[in-house]
């Protein structure tokens, strides 16, 4: 019998495909502001509240001090949330391959499955609505008994917190809503050194890297982890070894 009772998965580029779309929507919000960054600096903010992108982006750029700093954040992130919603509604979201294997095989050993996001609650809710991993979820996002017809068991977006990754506040949430205490009885799978920072400021059990995401090897090789998969269906073996 597996210790693990609650898994932690990302969306966008861990569960749901993303061949750097989300990439070129900061950037199309980016370069309608007239700024200048690097695809290597929005890559290392990949898996953050999308908010706190810009926050950074324009404190680099002219201080948080500046008079107009507040206003461009405002204005870089608008454009970013309707580029990143018309995406969405017009082209939809996919899973990877094997990922819906691995729900079933938590589903049937009594894991709980948790998505946590560096979305925002709007564009998260256009995701789930396109994969139909809504279906069951209450007012909560909450679906606490597993049902023939249900994905997954809970939603938590970075909205939902305090603090988005690579603080743990989504990891926490996702245990309080199953009142699991432990959390060397979690565990987590996400692409990106904050989703990596997030599950070890969380003290899980077991912090996986997926490297078909945004990420390669070499960009998450310094973040804490226990181990790095080449395919979603390689984390049912890990979750029987534990």
């Amino acid at each position: 019998m597996s210790k693990v009772k609650l898994a932690v998965f990302d969306m966008a580029g861990t569960t749901v495909q993303d061949h750097n779309e989300v990439e070129k929507c900061f950037f199309d919000a980016i370069k309608a502001t007239n700024i200048d960054v690097s695809s290597e600096k929005i890559n290392s903010m990949m898996g953050w509240s999308k908010i706190l992108v810009f926050e950074t982006i324009w404190k680099e750029a002219i201080g948080i001090d500046h008079p107009s700093y507040r206003d461009e954040v405002n204005k870089s992130y608008q454009l970013f949330c309707h580029t990143l919603e018309n995406h969405y509604e017009s082209v939809g979201a996919k899973p990877y391959d094997g990922v819906l294997d691995v729900f079933e095989f938590c589903r049937k050993h009594d894991i709980k499955i948790a998505l946590t996001t560096g979305f925002y609650r709007k564009v998260t809710d256009i995701i789930l609505q396109k994969l139909g991993w809504d279906k069951d979820l209450d007012k909560n996002y909450l679906c606490i008994d597993n049902t023939e017809s249900n994905s997954i068991n809970c939603s938590i977006s970075s909205s939902d917190v305090t603090h988005g990754r690579p603080a743990p506040d989504m990891i926490k949430l996702a245990m309080q809503k199953f009142n699991i205490s432990d959390s060397k009885s979690v565990i987590n799978l996400g692409d990106t050194p904050s989703d990596l920072q997030s599950a070890h400021r969380a003290n899980v059990l077991y912090s996986v890297g997926s490297l078909y995401g945004t990420h390669k090897e070499n960009e998450l090789m310094a973040y804490p982890h226990d181990q790095f998969i080449k395919e979603p269906k390689a984390y049912i073996d890990i979750i029987k070894q534990l």
